[in-house]
């Protein structure tokens, strides 16, 4: 089992930045995909971006392709969200998660992930 700690939230104004972190513990980190999703209207929790366990691959949603990286640091066990260009609707609170799922067309599906962190809100105004 991996516990999952979200951090760098908080209050930014439209075409900020912020860069959130997510930390494992428990079983050794690399074994996992990692996530992040976010709530949406009309879903539970809506993809957002994941990356591999060695970190080699990377998969965005539409809505944040070129705006959003994803990366991990295996080496401290911290997977990391930066944001760019934020936009009023990416205000949420963000979950990262994580899945022994190695199959690629499964990672945009949050009921693939069985790991989750309590979350980190961002608010992003107009």
């Amino acid at each position: 089992q991996v516990q999952l700690v979200e951090s760098g939230g908080g209050l930014v104004q439209a075409g900020g930045s912020l860069r959130l972190s997510c930390t494992a513990s428990g079983r050794t980190s690399t074994r996992y995909t990692m996530g992040w999703f976010r709530p949406a209207p009309g879903k539970e929790r809506e993809f957002v971006a994941a990356i591999s366990r060695s970190g080699s691959s990377t998969y965005y949603a539409d809505s944040v392709k070129g705006r959003f990286t994803i990366s991990r640091d295996n080496a401290k066990n911290t997977v990391y969200l930066q944001m760019n260009s934020l936009k009023p609707d990416d205000t949420a609170v963000y979950y990262c998660a994580a899945t022994l799922i190695l199959a690629s067309n499964y990672y945009t599906d949050y009921a693939s992930y069985a790991y989750w962190g309590r979350g980190t809100q961002v608010t992003v105004s107009s």
